[in-house]
């Protein structure tokens, strides 16, 4: 159960089927906020107090904390990492509820549902963000 040993027989699988079971059809939820600057800016604020020490900020190695969990959390701002294909609902659900076992804590107590879908928002547009908005990520 170590963090350093390898993934069980199966674990990844069993995880996977687990964690689409409980999601259900949240992908049918759509962001409700405008896809706009002034929303991204408040998703890049919220993303750097909270999401940023496990996922990472662009062009920046992975924190100490992130290379100590298992699963390792996506770096949601490398190439290879970004979850843009993602439902925005499923995202909204991660957030919302966590994912048990995987260090991902659920924000549904502690983040409004506006900061919530400004973090959605964020993650899912994470390849073709605005000048601005990468600028304020990256500092």
């Amino acid at each position: 159960m170590a963090t350093t040993a390898p993934p069980l027989p199966l674990e990844k699988t069993v995880a996977k089927m687990a964690l689409r079971g409980s999601v259900g059809n949240a992908g049918d939820q759509k962001d409700p906020l405008p896809l706009d600057d002034g929303n991204m800016l408040a998703g890049v604020n919220a993303y750097k107090a909270h999401c940023a020490v496990c996922h990472g900020a662009p062009g920046q190695p992975r924190t100490a904390i992130s290379k100590g969990m298992f699963p390792p959390p996506p770096q949601l701002f490398e190439k290879e990492d970004m979850v843009t294909d993602d439902p925005e609902g499923v995202t909204y659900w991660k957030l919302t509820h966590g994912i048990r076992l995987s260090g991902m804590p659920g924000f549904g107590g502690t983040l409004s549902d506006t900061h919530r879908w400004q973090l959605t928002m964020l993650v899912a547009h994470a390849d073709k963000l605005s000048p601005a908005v990468q600028a304020a990520l990256s500092h």
